[in-house]
């Protein structure tokens, strides 16, 4: 899928899936963001969105980008997400998707 393609069906699922303050979210052009909400009221899909928005829109370099979590499993979850909307190519940069502990590991390392 060509990146035209992809921003095109990107921006369809924004307005079909996404309400106004989830849209808002979505749409902050800088800075960080904190989302405060209950089970089940849609943090992974504001937070993969968002990421998603900011590489495809926003022209921000992936691998500027990082999103950390507690858990493996909702690390995985949040990875699977957003390869849904960016190329998939060996030679583009992804952002760091982990937890704070894999994150520290690999700052240690380097």
């Amino acid at each position: 899928m060509q990146q035209e393609e992809q921003t095109k069906n990107f921006q369809s699922f924004l307005k079909q899936n996404l309400n106004e303050m989830q849209l808002k979210a979505v749409e902050q052009k800088s800075g960080s963001l904190l989302v405060i909400a209950g089970a089940g009221s849609g943090k992974t899909r504001i937070i993969t969105a968002r990421i998603a928005n900011l590489i495809l829109n926003e022209n921000e370099i992936p691998d500027s980008i990082i999103a950390l979590t507690f858990t493996n499993k909702a690390a995985l979850e949040m990875k699977e997400r957003i390869n849904v909307w960016l190329p998939i190519d060996s030679n583009f940069p992804f952002p760091f998707i982990g937890t704070f502990h894999s994150f520290c590991l690999k700052n240690s390392k380097n």
